[in-house]
């Protein structure tokens, strides 16, 4: 029978969406809730494995990863794209790659959400009325504020038309921006030192990876206006975490909401956690019981057809 590991289901729901003992007499499957300790813990506890349906970007497969696992034939993700998966030395080792589809819009949904919770001091207000207090902060309307945009790809689009019905302005950049698209959804196309220095909001929609690592740092902190928030629904790296948590902690801004983080899951100790004007949450802007339905629904299909010799949906990096 094949082994099949299904990664990082920290919330043990993975069974609430496909039937896993319908599949018990053709696959001998286990699931891992807990992150790993190291790299040397996954490739202790996965030696025996052919098969992986992972989370992206939570277990890293590195090469070191793909290489310490003898038997891994097949690599499942969640979504088409995955910068945790070192492809070129899972193509080396002929192990097959494949994804499954993805809704952009929770991603949309959530980052209104902390939008939201910062302008209008959600999180304070709701912590003081459980302790018998009542109107305790005073909130900034969003109309005719500035949302600057990094990156105006499919969810940063989808944040702009929002933007324009609460009756905000908004400016984008990135270093591919395509100003076609700007001129569609009238948006402005800014420098990023304009954008920085002019937005009330900040919200960020850029892919990972090297090219946006430490995007924003102090000397973008320094330009953000003292009242302006920054807004991370991407990826934890395209902000310097210590230098955010300088800014938080000296208010150079006011306020920042996350979804993402350098180290996830991030600590219990995490200074970030300490801290009264970030909003934080725990990257679930892609958790919904719509997406994770799609995600394990195809994660089988894949693994069905990856078995049948006719794999699906492949993910081919070369």
């Amino acid at each position: 029978m094949l082994k099949v590991a299904i990664l990082d289901d920290y919330q043990n729901i993975s069974q609430n969406f496909v039937d896993l003992k319908k599949l018990s007499g053709k696959y001998e499957i286990k699931v891992f809730n807990e992150p790993f300790e190291n790299e040397e813990d996954v490739i202790k506890q996965l030696k025996d494995f052919e098969a992986l349906l992972i989370m992206r970007e939570r277990t890293k497969i590195t090469e070191n990863l793909i290489n310490g696992l003898k038997n891994l034939k097949f690599i499942i993700t969640s979504g088409m794209r995955n910068n945790s998966i070192d492809f070129v030395a899972a193509k080396k080792k002929n192990i097959i790659v494949s994804g499954t589809d993805i809704n952009s819009n929770p991603a949309c949904e959530l980052t209104w959400a902390l939008i939201l919770g910062l302008a209008r001091n959600i999180k304070s207000e709701i912590d003081n009325m459980f302790q018998g207090y009542w109107q305790t902060t005073v909130g900034v309307e969003l109309k005719g504020k500035i949302l600057g945009l990094i990156g105006l790809g499919k969810i940063g689009s989808q944040v702009s038309k929002i933007a324009k019905v609460f009756g905000m302005q908004v400016m984008a950049w990135s270093e591919n921006l395509d100003l076609n698209k700007c001129k569609e959804l009238e948006v402005l196309p800014v420098s990023k030192e304009d954008l920085i220095q002019n937005s009330d909001f900040i919200s960020i929609h850029v892919q990972g990876g090297e090219r946006y690592k430490d995007c924003i740092k102090l000397k973008e902190f320094d330009l953000m206006k003292k009242t302006a928030y920054l807004i991370n629904t991407s990826r934890g790296p395209i902000v310097n975490e210590d230098d955010l948590i300088i800014a938080l902690s000296t208010n150079e801004i006011a306020g920042a909401g996350l979804d993402v983080y350098e180290k996830e899951p991030l600590p219990a100790s995490h200074k970030l956690r300490f801290l009264p004007n970030a909003l934080l949450l725990p990257h679930i802007g892609y958790v919904t019981a719509e997406n994770y339905s799609t995600f394990y629904t195809q994660m089988i299909e894949n693994l069905e057809a990856c078995v049948s010799g006719k794999p699906i949906r492949v993910i081919d990096k070369s």
